[in-house]
């Protein structure tokens, strides 16, 4: 198949997009509209016969200081054919597109998985002492196809750093946590949850929390939530003002892209969450609680509301976003994996993010500024 790229209206993206079972929701044409500070363009791959769109890429470019040279980033993109055996004539000219737009380095991350471990093997990884990460046990799925994936990037010159964060490091998780729905009941799904996890779903239950969905109204609410929620785990917030404008922008594009939940008890809001949908996959992609009513149970309560959501709307994947390769008990974000594997579901590996520098002096500065931030 013999392919030809060019800038694609926001109209063609979203049409293919929405052809699509699913894609990140990082590719979406919207997503340029929340991630105000870089500029973007929408790349489409036409087939040379048929004249058919057969891939699009969101592409984000942010400025280098002082120039007028751009890093141009595809999260968890393109939107490809990435198992093509010509995966050099997808690539090549997007490369060649970008360099004429002004870009000195190039940064994606092909949506492929690469290995995915069960609850059950990594409940006894934490409890093996010589196991420390996940990579130190064995995978219950190993999908072939992505290491010759890896194996034609790195032939075309595309750099991945020793742990998989090219550059300056991986900007989206490599390893996710995901509970799949595809041809199962919500009863094998609940059963799949570890013993805590129904346990405390009867406990939210029976003390009475509610879970409700909230509007854009109820973003200054959600916003209170997760301050605390930063001060607690000692990172930086995002401004009100993004979810405001992620709300706006995504639920534009699509009245059911994101959603807001809230878990409470007497009439108070003890935890939230943000919920996004493209397609048959849907993300818990924020989450944020208060440092009181946790014995209530509020975020089992609203994971399991929003799950069965989900499911309601055919759903293939409830993903909980990312987590840490981490199985070390004294690590920071144990706690975060241990949450997560209650759910019953899979730990994936995605192939990480991925650095092409087209200029190589220019890419090189750039890492030096990102190591000293």
């Amino acid at each position: 198949m013999s392919l030809t790229l060019r800038t694609i209206s926001r109209e063609q993206h979203l049409a293919y997009i929405q052809s699509l079972p699913s894609a990140s929701h990082m590719q979406v044409p919207a997503w340029a509209d929340v991630k105000a500070e870089w500029r973007s363009e929408n790349l489409g791959w036409f087939d040379d016969r048929t004249g058919e769109l057969v891939g699009a890429g969101l592409v984000l470019y942010r400025q280098l200081p002082k120039i007028k040279r751009y890093l141009a980033y595809l999260p968890e993109g393109p939107v490809i054919n990435w198992f093509a055996p010509n995966l050099q004539e997808w690539i090549e000219p997007m490369l060649a597109h970008l360099k004429q737009q002004g870009a000195f380095s190039v940064k994606m991350g092909p949506p492929v998985i690469i290995r995915r471990w069960e609850a059950s093997t990594i409940k006894k990884g934490i409890q093996d002492p010589d196991v420390k990460r996940l990579r130190d046990l064995e995978a219950d799925f190993i999908e072939p196809r992505a290491f010759e994936v890896a194996d034609k990037l790195r032939r075309m010159g595309w750099q991945q750093g020793e742990d998989g964060g090219a550059g300056f490091g991986d900007v989206q998780p490599r390893y996710v946590y995901q509970v799949p729905l595809a041809n199962r009941s919500l009863e094998e799904v609940h059963k799949n949850f570890n013993q805590l996890w129904r346990r405390n779903i009867k406990k939210a239950e029976k003390a009475g929390v509610e879970v409700v969905q909230g509007g854009y109204n109820d973003l200054p609410e959600w916003q209170r939530l997760y301050e605390i929620t930063a001060v607690r785990d000692r990172f930086r917030p995002r401004p009100l003002s993004y979810f405001q404008r992620m709300w706006t922008a995504l639920n534009t594009e699509d009245p059911n892209r994101m959603r807001l939940y809230f878990a409470r008890h007497n009439g108070v809001n003890l935890s939230a969450a943000t919920m996004l949908i493209v397609g048959g996959h849907v993300w818990y992609s924020y989450g944020a609680s208060d440092n009181i009513g946790r014995e209530v149970r509020p975020s089992n309560a609203m994971q399991w509301r929003m799950l069965r959501d989900a499911y309601a709307l055919g759903a293939t994947v409830y993903d909980l976003r990312g987590i840490s390769d981490s199985l070390d008990e004294t690590d920071h974000l144990f706690g975060l994996i241990q949450f997560k594997v209650g759910t019953g579901g899979q730990a994936a590996e995605y192939l990480g993010e991925w650095d092409f520098p087209l200029n190589k002096l220019l890419h090189k500065a750039l890492d030096i500024y990102m190591s000293r931030r």
